[in-house]
C-alpha cells in the first residue's frame, strides 16, 4: 500500500460527499478549508479504513489537518496493522521494524501529559488487533476518578424534577439545579401520567414480550397510535410505533430509501439520521447547517427523473437549539422531487398550535413525507414514532428491521405517554409551553453578550466553552457548584466548540434558573470562556 493509493481513497470519497470532481479537492489545503465538518472527517476517515483495512485512533486526527499529512497517518497505521502478521520468531529486522513504528504510535497516544489533555474522541479506535483503545480509555477514566473530577454517569436518585439529588460512580452525592434532562413540560412525573402508567400496568402487564408485527401489539399500543393520527388532524395519515426515538429514525431511512439513491443532510442532523442513511446504503450528501442555497446546490447536481431523495432536517437542532428551516426546505426539495424527513424530537409538544411541532408552526405539516417524533422528550417516557401517510406506515412497519427484530413497547410506559399526550393538547399543555417560552428567553437573556450562546432561539441553550479539554474540569466545576447540565464535545459537536448544553423545562422556578445562570458565569470566569460585555453595556438581572 502507498501513500498515492491512500490519497485516492480520500479525494474519491470527498469528491463524493461534495458532489464536485476530484481534481477540485487540494491536497495541501487544511481539511477545514475544503468545508470539511465533524462529520465528514469521519466519513473520509471511515471510507478509507474500511477500503485499506487500517483503523487509526481519533487522538490523532483533527481536521486541520491536509489531505497529505491524513494519508500519511493511514500509512502509518497500515505499517502498524502489517507488522504483527511477519514471523517475529525467524525475522529479527522485522521485530525492530513493527518496534519502532510502534513506538510512534505509542508516542503519539501518550504525546499529553495528564488527563486533562486527553479527550472522548481518541479512543474511538485503535490500530492494535488487541484492543488498545478499550484499555487506555478505562485508564483514562480511572485517573479522572482518582483525582476525584469524574462528574459522568451520575446516578439520579429520584425523578426528573427540577432540583435533583445526584450520587457520583465515586459515592459523592450532591443536590443540584436540573438542566441535564428534557422533561420538558415535566409530565414525566406528573401524578395523572403515573396513574395512567400503572393502569396500563395493571391491564396488559410488565412489557409486551414480542415485536410489534408478531404479538406484541397491545390495545394500549393501537390506543396511542390513534391519538397521535387525531391530534396531528391530517387526512390519511398513519403512525408506526417504535421502541426508541433512535430506532425511528434507523428504520424509517433504512426502510425508506434504497442503494443508489440519495439522502441530503443538514451538517446538525442527528447521529440516528446518519446511521439510517448509512445503513440504507444509500449516497449521503451535506449542506451547511440551516444553509439553503448550499441545499439547493446539492439537489440541482442530484436530480433526476427517477431519482429518489430524501432531504433531512430537523423541528429544533439538539445541539444548537436553534429553529430548522422548514417551510423553506419543504418548498425547495418540492422544486426538485425530493421528499423531507423532519426529526420534532426536541419539537413536538413544545411549538405549534397545542403543540403540533415545527412543521405545524410554519404551516407545512401535512407536507411533510416522515415526521419523526420522540417520546423520551416531551412525551416524559421512551420510544419513539413515525407519524407519515398510511401506505407508508405500512411498509415501513414489515421492512423497518429494527422495529420488526425488537420488542414492542412496554404498556405502561406506553399508557403514561397517551395520558402526556391529552394533558399537552389541553389548557395545561398551552401553559406549560407558555412557561417554558418566557423561561428559555430569560436565561438567554442573562447569558447573552457575557457567554457564547451559539445560535440557540429555543429551550435547548447551549454555552460553548470551546476546547475538548476543558470538558472535565466543566463538569466537574458545575457540580460542585450545585448545576447539573450535559456536556457536548466532538464528534457530537464540531471539533473546538465543545460545549455546556442546558435544557430548560416549564417547571424551573426563576429563582432556580437565576442560580443556573450565576453557576455558568461563575465557571465561566474562572475557566476562562467569559464574554465581556460591550462597554457601557449592563448585564440583564
Amino acid at each position: 500500500m502507498t501513500h498515492d493509493a491512500i490519497t485516492g481513497v480520500l479525494v474519491e470519497h470527498l469528491a463524493d460527499v461534495f458532489a464536485v470532481g476530484a481534481d477540485a479537492i487540494a491536497l495541501d489545503r487544511p481539511m477545514t478549508d475544503l468545508g470539511v465538518g465533524s462529520l465528514e472527517t469521519v466519513e473520509a476517515i471511515a471510507a478509507a479504513t474500511r477500503a485499506l483495512r487500517i483503523r487509526v485512533p481519533m487522538a490523532e486526527l483533527d481536521a486541520a489537518m491536509t489531505l497529505t499529512d491524513l494519508a500519511e497517518l493511514l500509512l502509518l497505521h497500515h505499517e502498524v496493522a502489517r507488522a504483527p502478521r511477519i514471523a517475529f520468531e525467524e525475522d529479527a529486522d522485522a521485530q525492530a521494524a513493527w518496534a519502532a513504528v510502534a513506538d510512534r504510535l505509542e508516542a503519539s497516544e501518550a504525546s499529553a501529559a495528564g488527563y486533562e489533555h486527553l479527550t472522548y474522541d481518541m479512543f474511538l479506535g485503535s490500530a492494535s488487533g488487541a484492543h488498545r483503545e478499550i484499555d487506555h480509555f478505562n485508564r483514562w477514566i480511572d485517573d479522572i476518578m482518582a483525582d476525584g473530577r469524574y462528574a459522568f454517569e451520575s446516578t439520579h436518585l429520584g425523578a426528573q424534577r427540577p432540583v435533583v439529588r445526584v450520587e457520583r460512580p465515586t459515592g459523592e452525592a450532591f443536590e443540584l439545579i436540573n438542566l441535564s434532562c428534557y422533561n420538558y413540560l415535566g409530565y414525566s412525573h406528573h401524578p395523572d401520567v403515573i396513574a395512567a402508567a400503572r393502569q396500563a400496568l395493571d391491564t396488559y402487564g410488565l412489557g409486551a414480550t414480542s415485536s410489534p408485527i408478531a404479538s406484541g401489539t397491545l390495545g394500549v399500543h393501537r390506543q396511542l397510535e390513534d391519538a397521535l393520527v387525531d391530534f396531528f388532524g391530517v387526512p390519511d395519515l398513519g403512525a408506526s410505533l417504535f421502541s426508541s426515538g433512535y430506532a425511528v429514525n434507523v428504520g424509517t431511512i433504512s426502510a425508506f430509501m434504497t442503494p443508489g439513491s440519495y439522502i441530503v443532510c443538514d451538517r446538525a442532523a442527528h447521529m440516528s439520521i446518519l446511521e439510517g442513511a448509512q445503513l440504507s446504503r444509500a449516497h449521503l450528501r451535506y449542506f451547511d447547517h440551516g444553509d439553503l442555497a448550499g441545499l439547493e446546490a446539492v439537489l440541482r447536481s442530484i436530480a433526476g427523473p427517477e431519482q429518489r431523495i430524501l432531504v433531512c432536517i430537523e423541528g429544533v437542532y439538539s445541539a444548537d437549539g436553534d429553529y430548522g428551516r422548514v417551510a423553506e426546505t419543504v418548498a425547495l426539495a418540492r422544486q426538485y422531487g425530493a421528499r423531507v424527513l423532519v426529526d420534532e424530537a426536541h419539537s413536538m409538544l413544545l411549538d405549534g398550535p397545542h403543540g403540533r411541532g415545527v412543521a405545524a408552526a410554519q404551516g407545512v405539516l401535512d407536507q411533510v413525507d416522515l415526521l419523526v417524533i420522540t417520546f423520551s422528550k416531551a412525551f416524559a417516557g421512551v420510544g419513539g414514532a413515525l407519524i407519515a401517510r398510511r401506505p407508508i406506515i405500512r411498509y415501513v412497519n414489515w421492512y423497518a428491521r429494527c422495529r420488526m427484530f425488537s420488542c414492542a413497547m412496554d404498556p405502561a410506559v406506553t399508557g403514561g405517554i397517551l395520558k402526556a399526550l391529552k394533558l399537552a393538547r389541553s389548557a395545561d399543555g398551552d401553559a406549560r409551553r407558555t412557561r417554558l417560552h418566557a423561561n428559555a428567553a430569560h436565561v438567554r437573556g442573562r447569558l447573552r453578550g457575557r457567554v457564547d450562546l451559539g445560535e440557540s432561539t429555543s429551550w435547548i441553550i447551549p454555552v460553548i466553552y470551546g476546547s475538548e479539554r476543558l470538558s472535565i474540569a466543566v463538569s466537574d466545576a458545575l457540580q460542585r457548584k450545585g448545576l447539573d447540565a450535559g456536556i457536548l464535545t466532538f464528534p457530537a459537536a464540531p471539533r473546538g466548540e465543545a460545549r455546556i448544553r442546558m435544557f430548560i423545562t416549564s417547571e424551573h422556578t426563576r429563582a432556580q434558573l437565576d442560580r443556573a445562570v450565576e453557576i455558568i458565569l461563575e465557571t465561566a470566569d474562572a475557566l476562562g470562556f467569559a464574554r465581556k460585555p460591550p462597554a457601557g453595556q449592563t448585564p440583564s438581572r
